[in-house]
């Protein structure tokens, strides 16, 4: 089995539609026997799933993530762990032990849904200058922090 984190500095990326890169894990007999950083070469929102599909990943851990993100994940057949922070590695051991806590309620709830539209669904860095420092928008709404 295959399992893609979205990848920063050892923690997992925040922001799906802006990540530059995932790091892959091949796992056997539940433990993890190779992992890899792959780059998406600044690949846009609608790429990044299909990238997830020709590497054959199962599964995808991040943190915020928007519907139409949602959606080309679930069309490429990937499960999806979102509104994961921390260590990487430490949320595919999470994953694997069962313990993982995801909040699948990581999107991002714009009142403006052309942004949606228009940048394919995903978590921006910013809207009406609010910035996540880090956070994901797992509270429903990225406004919601402050």
């Amino acid at each position: 089995m295959r399992i893609a984190a979205t990848y920063q500095n050892g923690d997992i990326f925040q922001h799906f539609g802006h990540t530059e890169r995932f790091k892959v894990y091949d796992v056997e007999d539940g433990e993890v026997k190779l992992a890899t950083v792959v780059n998406t070469n600044g690949s846009g929102h609608g790429a990044l799933a299909d990238i997830l599909k020709k590497l054959e990943v199962k599964k995808l851990i991040c943190g915020g993530i928007g519907d139409g993100a949602r959606r080309a994940l679930q069309e490429a057949g990937i499960e999806l762990y979102a509104g994961v922070s921390g260590d990487a590695d430490e949320a595919v051991r999470a994953l694997l032990d069962g313990t993982l806590e995801a909040r699948d309620a990581a999107t991002c709830d714009h009142s403006g849904h052309e942004h949606h539209e228009r940048h394919g669904g995903s978590c921006a860095h910013e809207h009406r200058g609010h910035e996540h420092h880090g956070e994901s928008c797992g509270h429903g709404n990225c406004h919601a922090h402050g």
